[in-house]
């Protein structure tokens, strides 16, 4: 399976694989600076506050092995048919957006709880990007069937986005979960959707209402 796998989201399973591996090696205190950041933080975790390029760089680490499973497990099963739809670039621009969009939701969402007085804790993992292939997978392959692992009911895709969307939306209103960054995960689903429709010219991006028509006489 993994040898079929097409390059970028190969690519992108090993470069996650062996970021995981330096962190066990080195631990996560040595790489503290490259986990997200809250801004205005008082870095009294690690010693270390936001900086730019942990916009990118939070989206290759993981809290741990289940983590990193789940999220790589998804990134085959959703990334690689759309990598084999749009081709390799616009694949991983797409998904690049997605982790940046999501990291841009978290940054704010941890700007207001950082304001409220609570620590500053950091973000790390590819979930932002995940639920952004989620969205697009749903939205490219509406009534294809999928199986969740937990449970294992089978439903179409389009539900699947839906029901994962409503579930993230209700967890992070009511903090139910607050180790999860759920906002970030529905930024990268957002910001998916955002370039989806700028792709298409579709509304906020392109022309509104029904294309012109020239009559042939």
């Amino acid at each position: 399976m993994f040898s079929n796998l097409p390059p970028v989201t190969k690519a992108l399973l090993i470069a996650n694989g062996l970021v995981f591996v330096l962190q066990l090696i080195i631990g996560d205190v040595a790489l503290a600076q490259f986990m997200l950041w809250p801004p205005h933080g008082d870095a009294d975790l690690y010693g270390v506050g936001f900086m730019p390029w942990q916009v990118v760089t939070y989206g290759f680490m993981h809290g741990g092995f289940a983590h990193l499973l789940f999220n790589m497990l998804a990134l085959a099963m959703f990334g690689a048919p759309l990598e084999h739809v749009w081709g390799d670039r616009r694949y991983l621009t797409y998904y690049m957006v997605c982790i940046v969009g999501a990291a841009l939701c978290q940054l704010a969402v941890g700007f207001w709880t950082v304001s409220q007085g609570e620590p500053a804790y950091p973000t790390v993992g590819a979930s932002g990007g995940i639920f952004g292939l989620l969205l697009a997978y749903g939205m490219l392959f509406p009534n294809q069937r999928v199986m969740l692992l937990i449970p294992p009911v089978p439903m179409k895709a389009r539900t699947l986005v839906i029901v994962y969307g409503a579930i993230e939306l209700l967890l992070g209103v009511t903090n139910t979960m607050p180790g999860v960054a759920h906002f970030a995960h529905l930024g990268g689903m957002l910001f998916g959707w955002l370039l989806i429709r700028y792709w298409r010219g579709q509304p906020p991006f392109g022309r509104k209402g029904p294309p012109k028509m020239r009559v042939v006489r």
